[in-house]
C-alpha cells in the first residue's frame, strides 16, 4: 500500500491536470510591462470587451447591458472628448460600481497624440487622472491611446509614467462607418480559438452599444469565452490601479 503522503499526491496531481493552477511566479511574468504595446488577451478562453472615447449619453445603458449578462467590460475613457466628463459623473461611478475596469484615452483625444513630445504626452495623461481620482479615487494604470498611436514619444514616455498601453487585434470599424452587421462579420472571421480578442469598439455609437455587444455576449456564450475586463485576460486583474488611496483637489469642471 503506498503511504499516505503519496496518495495526497497523486491526487492533487490530478487536480491539478483537471484545473491547472497558475502559479505567483507565472502570473507576474504574464503581466504586461508599462510602455510595451499590447494587441490581445494573454489565454485563451476569454475575451475583453473594450470600449474608447466615453464617457457618453449612452455609458448607463451599456453597463446596464453588460451587467444584465454577467460581463466585465473595460471603459477608456477622455476628460473632454465628448463633453466634460464630470458631466457623466453618476455614469463612470456607476460603471466602476460594478466591477468594470476604468482606463484612460487621455484628457483630450488629440489627433496628433503621435508626434507631441514628452511633457505634452504627460499633460495629456496627468489631467484624466486627475479626474479619475475626483470621480472614482483610482489612478488607471491602463491606456490606450488615441488613433492607436505608439510612435515618437509616446512609449518611452508612457512607459515612464508606468501606463500598461492597449490597442486591438480586432477592429469592430464602428469609428469607419461598418454597421453592427460588418463588425459582427469581423469577430466572426477573427474567431473564438487562441488567446482571446481585445477589440476596438467605441461607446458612442449607439449601434455599437445596444446592437453589437447583445451580439458579443451571444457569441461570446456560443463559443465559451468568458467576457472579462483587459486587466484580467492579461492576468493582472489586482493591477489595474495604482495601489493605495488617492485624494482628490475638488475639481468638478473642465
Amino acid at each position: 500500500m503506498l503511504p499516505q503522503s503519496i496518495f495526497g499526491a497523486l491526487a492533487l496531481a490530478a487536480v491539478a491536470v483537471c484545473h491547472p493552477v497558475l502559479d505567483p511566479i507565472s502570473a507576474m511574468k504574464r503581466a504586461p510591462s508599462p510602455g510595451v504595446v499590447i494587441t490581445k488577451c494573454a489565454k485563451p478562453g476569454v475575451i475583453a470587451l473594450a470600449y474608447d472615447d466615453g464617457p457618453y449619453q449612452y455609458t448607463s445603458e451599456l453597463v446596464d447591458i453588460l451587467d444584465a449578462a454577467g460581463a466585465k467590460g473595460t471603459f477608456f475613457w477622455t476628460g473632454t472628448l465628448y463633453g466634460c466628463i464630470y458631466n457623466q459623473a453618476a455614469a463612470v461611478k456607476k460603471a466602476f460600481a460594478s466591477g468594470h475596469q476604468i482606463a484612460s484615452h487621455t484628457w483630450s483625444h488629440p489627433q496628433n497624440f503621435g508626434s507631441l513630445n514628452s511633457q505634452q504626452l504627460t499633460q495629456e495623461m496627468k489631467r484624466v487622472e486627475d479626474a479619475f481620482v475626483n470621480l472614482i479615487g483610482k489612478k488607471p494604470l491602463y491606456m490606450r491611446p488615441p488613433y492607436l498611436a505608439t510612435g515618437g514619444a509616446v512609449l518611452p514616455t508612457l512607459g515612464g509614467l508606468g501606463f500598461k498601453v492597449i490597442t486591438d487585434d480586432v477592429d469592430s470599424q464602428d469609428w469607419n462607418g461598418w454597421s453592427a452587421q460588418q463588425s459582427q462579420n469581423a469577430f466572426q472571421q477573427a474567431g473564438a480559438s487562441g488567446n482571446g480578442h481585445i477589440p476596438l469598439m467605441h461607446e458612442t455609437y449607439a449601434s455599437t452599444v445596444r446592437t453589437l455587444t447583445p451580439w458579443l455576449i451571444n457569441w461570446a456564450k456560443q463559443n465559451n469565452l468568458k467576457i472579462v475586463t483587459v486587466a484580467e485576460c492579461l492576468d493582472d486583474a489586482n493591477g489595474a490601479y495604482q495601489p493605495g488611496t488617492f485624494t482628490g483637489n475638488g475639481q468638478n469642471t473642465c
